[in-house]
């Protein structure tokens, strides 16, 4: 919480403007919401729309909504993910999906997505929410290359940052856009910190993606394993069918092709197998190293911005996407 110290009342009144936003007459629908407000955890993408805006310059109103919008949408995905991955558990809770059902847990996602956009509209200004709603198109075209691609061991890593990029790094290049467009700062530096955010959300899931892999499911607090158990090749499964021996190509090829059901002592012990091969490929390694690199150079997006407390969270919100363990 100290990288927010800069921001620390704007992000208070995000959390009035979002629950403000999403208050039904509904009882059951505010149940439902009152659990996803447990999912916000870290509220990443609104921090940096926040600290953005203020590195930029100034922070207004408009960037409390907007913040709020953001973290709606990514709710909203979360909420959806948790149907696609078949996920049990969030924030060391168990998901919608898991007890009310894939119908109501499809239904809240829309709820959210239909929010946002609904305070998305109370802007004056019509750039966010073309912006917002390009961003969700991308997010779901994301989503449905990776469900296309669901079982492709021949997965290259081109298409893999093709899907990451869209179905996370969007959002939060969309967010830091926004705090800096907002803020009045000028073309290059929008740029600018679009790529920082592109550059730290895509570091962000080729992380989450190794943490499905390699992470106590207690620490992290959501059902790990299920990139192995959908068959969704990441990060280090690419690099090591792409560049270990042939021998252990096909040892690896074999174990991915063994479906496994989740929580079985089975799978535990088939993921084990496949993280120690990924380990001797130096495939984690790998991965990590990619994205170290992509946290360089989104610290390096932030050189020409004022030197102050904004920045300094900005910098080191982005390293500490390399230490995460949630």
């Amino acid at each position: 919480m100290e990288l927010y110290a800069p921001i620390a009342a704007d992000l208070r009144a995000v959390e009035e403007v979002f629950d403000r936003e999403i208050l039904s007459d509904v009882a059951f629908v505010n149940e439902l919401c009152e659990r996803v407000r447990s999912y916000r955890g870290k509220m990443l993408r609104p921090a940096l729309l926040l600290l953005t805006g203020q590195a930029c310059g100034k922070l207004t109103p408009q960037h409390r909504v907007l913040a709020a919008v953001v973290e709606m949408v990514h709710m909203a995905t979360l909420v959806h993910d948790d149907v696609l991955d078949v996920a049990d558990e969030r924030r060391r809770q168990p998901t919608i999906n898991a007890t009310e059902g894939n119908v109501s847990a499809v239904l809240l996602g829309d709820y959210l997505i239909s929010h946002a956009f609904h305070l998305c509209s109370s802007l004056d200004s019509q750039r966010a929410s073309r912006l917002v709603g390009q961003t969700t198109n991308i997010v779901c075209e994301g989503e449905l290359m990776q469900n296309r691609l669901r079982g492709r061991l021949d997965m290259t890593e081109a298409q893999y940052f093709d899907v990451i990029r869209r179905k996370t790094a969007a959002l939060t290049a969309t967010a830091c856009e926004l705090g800096a467009a907002f803020a009045d700062a000028a073309p290059p530096c929008v740029q600018a910190m679009r790529k920082f955010g592109d550059c730290a959300g895509t570091a962000f899931q080729i992380v989450d993606d190794l943490l499905d892999l390699v992470g106590a499911q207690e620490e992290v607090g959501k059902t790990l394993g299920r990139d192995l158990d959908l068959c969704k090749p990441t990060l280090p499964i690419i690099h090591a069918l792409a560049t270990a021996t042939p021998d252990a190509q096909q040892a690896l090829h074999r174990l991915l092709q063994v479906p496994c059901e989740p929580e079985h002592a089975r799978a535990v012990a088939h993921h084990a197998r496949v993280r120690e091969m990924l380990d001797r490929c130096g495939s984690l390694e790998y991965a990590w190293a990619y994205a170290r690199r992509l946290v360089n150079e989104a610290v390096h997006c932030l050189a020409g911005l004022p030197v102050g407390p904004a920045r300094t969270s900005l910098t080191r919100m982005a390293e500490f996407v390399l230490q995460r363990s949630y």
